[in-house]
């Protein structure tokens, strides 16, 4: 699978046109602890990078999507390791795996990991892939 290093991720990153390869693998935290599986990634609207990924989590008849940061993330053999604990990235704003993010709780997923938000008014800053 082809990666490409990433000038602001610090490590190797998804190239846009592999994302998809990537669904249903393990992301892992820092410590190497399973979180879930990958399920989609968002890119920033302003430069079409991946940004924030989903991940999905919980039971099987009560899963959810959580949002996690990608920067300082780097892909390994069947895994996607990100660089926070499990616990934040649970705790962290969620959507049902067959929703979809409002635009007006897009700041409240940044907040959650201390990102600052800038988008013009009614854009969006993220885009799924």
């Amino acid at each position: 699978m082809a990666v490409r290093p990433s000038a602001t991720a610090g490590g190797n990153m998804f190239a846009i046109e592999d994302i998809r390869d990537w669904r249903g693998h393990d992301v892992i935290d820092a410590d190497g602890k399973k979180i879930g599986e990958l399920e989609a990634v968002y890119v920033d609207t302003s430069t079409d990078q991946p940004f924030f990924a989903t991940v999905k989590i919980g039971l099987p008849s009560r899963h959810r999507l959580v949002f996690v940061p990608l920067a300082e993330a780097t892909v390994g053999p069947g895994h996607v390791r990100v660089a926070f604990a499990k616990k934040q990235v649970k705790d962290a704003p969620s959507i049902d795996t067959d929703g979809e993010l409002p635009a007006g709780d897009e700041e409240a997923v940044f907040a959650h990991y201390g990102l600052t938000y800038q988008a013009e008014p009614d854009q969006r800053r993220l885009g799924r892939r």
